[in-house]
């Protein structure tokens, strides 16, 4: 892990100095959450090759443990905004799995009442303001929710999430001189899993591939972080939630992450080898790695494992399950929703 780029050194979160949960206990919470992503995604992706989910889909599976991480250091009423790649980060603020999966297959049932489908799930219960489809544009919109938070005296912080590919858009770097001019409380977390799309980072950056270094130019403090190791995620969230829950401002997260899938289901990812994919599988997937870390050190054994995947399993086979039986939307739910009253 990297230093920040400026700034003295950031001191532990509230939420780490008063957590009462033993490391053990973490480390079983941590695997939990990253599995009940990793077989959510798996599950997505099944329905969406037998038809049961339309349009776009942008699978997780790979980069779990940078929003478990991150999560564990946020408070409950801190805010989370993202892009389309976005069932894990609803799932890691504790949205209801059923909700989730049936939003994906455009059922009553869902967070959108099936109108908002894979890209467009929002949960005000939850803090989390959405899925955005449009590259960058939650970033913005992110720096608004921080903002308010700001503006209402709230002691909240917001955390907007953007991949590699987004940070090049012009309405990114608008946001950083606004944030860093007003101090807003957001932590911008730049999910980098090496391609946009399907351009590789080194064949999308000018100069430098260290992503976290984007906000030298707006006295931004970043750092990077290895996004497949679910602790170096927590303690770099601490240190950055912290420095925004405080009034410096806001702090960029460069997470170095990987996706197995292509871009969304319809990507054959055809400019990456099979062998580069294979190599991440085994020497650094964030589910694994905490595997083996926990059986190394005795915190259980495979039984125990076999039990929580037993668990985990069970909640997205029913998410599945209500997603199919739930009602599509009646068509009177074409007139809802579209303007708001005021």
């Amino acid at each position: 892990m990297a230093t920040p780029s400026k700034g003295s050194a950031p001191r532990k979160s509230r939420k780490a100095a008063g957590a009462k949960e033993l490391p053990n206990e973490l480390s079983q919470k941590f695997y939990r959450d990253m599995l009940l992503i990793r077989r959510f995604e798996e599950k997505a992706g099944q329905l969406y090759g037998m038809g049961l989910i339309g349009g776009f889909c942008h699978l997780y599976i790979g980069q779990e443990a940078v929003v478990v991480g991150i999560q564990s250091e946020m408070d409950d009423k801190d805010t989370v905004i993202t892009s389309y790649r976005d069932h894990g980060h609803m799932l890691a603020c504790g949205m209801d799995a059923d909700g989730v999966m049936a939003e994906l297959t455009g059922r009553e049932g869902g967070y959108s009442k099936g109108k908002g489908g894979s890209m467009h799930m929002f949960s005000v219960e939850k803090g989390f303001y959405g899925g955005h489809g449009i590259v960058g544009a939650q970033i913005p919109i992110g720096a608004g929710v921080a903002f308010a938070h700001k503006y209402l005296g709230e002691d909240l912080v917001n955390v907007a999430y953007m991949g590699d590919g987004a940070l090049n858009q012009g309405q990114v770097y608008e946001t950083f001189n606004m944030a860093s001019l007003w101090k807003l409380p957001v932590v911008f977390v730049i999910e980098n899993n090496r391609y946009g799309m399907g351009t590789a980072t080194e064949r999308s950056s000018a100069k430098s591939t260290e992503l976290y270094n984007r906000g030298q130019a707006y006295d931004i403090p970043g750092m990077q972080v290895d996004g497949m190791d679910v602790f170096a995620v927590k303690e770099a969230a601490a240190k950055a939630i912290k420095h925004a829950r405080e009034g410096n401002g806001p702090f960029i997260l460069e997470m170095l992450t990987y996706r197995y899938r292509g871009h969304s289901m319809s990507d054959p990812a055809k400019y990456r080898s099979k062998e580069e994919v294979q190599k991440v599988r085994e020497e650094r997937d964030p589910v694994e790695r905490l595997r083996n870390m926990i059986l190394a050190q005795g915190i259980m054994d495979e039984a125990g494992l076999k039990e929580i995947d037993k668990e985990v399993k069970a909640i997205v086979s029913k998410s599945a399950d209500f997603a199919q039986s739930s009602p599509e939307p009646d068509p009177s739910e074409l007139y809802t929703d579209v303007y708001s009253d005021a």
